[in-house]
């Protein structure tokens, strides 16, 4: 069976690389429906004020990545919990990174299927993503992880794009109003388990130190990588908001991407195609990252860290999530109630897994360092 070298390390990734890293994990497909979950201008709040909650999270996560545990990797992770109870977090691991994967897979090629293959089998699409992940992943953990600086230049311009909607006529400022909310409703509080979840991204980068830097400066690097999603975050809202007004904004389902669609530049025409297309860099890094950490935990339940990685191991992940895709699409996805299923899952389990694992990972390195 021939070997192939996914989790060898040769050099460790700096400072910006962090930051680069916490960014892109937070811009996934989540940025694409968030104005349908929050919807009220006031909204915006709770970004920021989560955003900010999320920085004292990866303070914690930053002094997991400062720790000599963390630097280990898997024996790490034994020493401070043991060899069963890792197994377990593996586990639970494999399952929660299968949904996250099937179901930002399953949204993007939603995606694609309404916007610009409209007449193709959506299997094919499913295919193709898949495969390119697969062949970015095939590279090893540290390339993948590389692979971020495209994903960010390929990302982080189309920002720039939604400039016009925030001026006249485009945008109808009374749109802003309240800003202060009058009433809360169940709603409200779902909006603001979606942004929390949302900014869980990062918590995957505790399970690949190996390959970044332990440099006691690190964690300023993590707080403006995470100051950046959430100024991405709320200039994308408003920018929808100001578009489309807070009634007709629940109404739609990809507002980011339809906006696109009235972008004018002379020479070019659909430039939602351009922005969707760009996009895609992004969910292949983010596909390619958890594809390595699947095939990981696979390993580490069943028992095979002491064994080299081989190329039939990453396909067998590989086809894993390619069977976990198809069965989600032809049984929940077709449907309104199945897929507001998928998404409240992978929400509660992103808002779950953000709150406990830095609280826990910080809290067993501070005990161990006070024996």
């Amino acid at each position: 069976m021939k070997t192939l070298s996914l989790f060898n390390q040769t050099s460790t990734l700096g400072g910006i690389h962090f930051l680069l890293l916490v960014n892109r994990t937070q811009m996934h497909y989540f940025i694409l429906i968030m104005p349908v979950y929050l919807v009220h201008s006031y909204m915006v709040w709770g970004i920021v004020a989560l955003g900010l909650l999320s920085q004292l999270n990866l303070m914690m996560l930053s002094k997991w990545f400062t720790s000599s545990y963390a630097s280990k990797g898997y024996q790490g992770f034994v020493q401070l919990f043991g060899k069963r109870a890792v197994q377990v977090f593996a586990i639970l691991g494999f399952v929660i990174i299968l949904l996250k994967i099937s179901i930002i897979t399953l949204g993007y090629v939603e995606m694609l299927h309404n916007f610009i293959y409209p007449s193709m089998n959506k299997k094919w699409l499913i295919l193709v993503i898949l495969s390119i992940s697969l062949f970015v992943a095939s590279h090893g953990m540290e390339k993948t992880l590389r692979f971020v600086v495209i994903a960010f230049l390929c990302g982080a311009w189309i920002l720039i794009m939604f400039i016009p909607f925030f001026f006249p006529t485009i945008a109808n400022y009374r749109d802003l109003y309240p800003l202060i909310p009058t009433e809360w409703s169940g709603h409200s509080w779902q909006g603001l388990l979606f942004i929390w979840s949302a900014f869980s991204g990062p918590v995957y980068l505790a399970f690949m130190v190996p390959w970044l830097s332990s440099n006691k400066k690190i964690s300023k690097y993590l707080v403006i990588g995470n100051m950046l999603t959430i100024m991405e975050y709320s200039l994308l809202f408003i920018a929808s908001v100001l578009f489309y007004g807070s009634n007709f904004l629940s109404k739609i389902n990809f507002p980011v991407v339809y906006m696109g669609s009235y972008i004018q530049m002379s020479g070019l025409e659909r430039i939602d195609y351009i922005l969707i297309s760009f996009h895609m860099f992004n969910y292949v890094f983010d596909i390619s990252i958890l594809l390595l950490c699947l095939y990981g935990a696979g390993r580490v339940f069943m028992k095979k860290m002491n064994k080299s990685t081989t190329r039939l191991g990453l396909l067998s992940s590989w086809f894993v999530i390619l069977i976990s895709i198809i069965i989600m699409d032809q049984w929940l996805w077709q449907t309104v109630p199945g897929q507001k299923m998928l998404l409240n899952i992978q929400i509660w389990l992103g808002a779950f897994i953000y709150l406990l694992v830095p609280t826990i990972l910080f809290t067993m390195v501070k005990r161990k360092e006070s024996v």
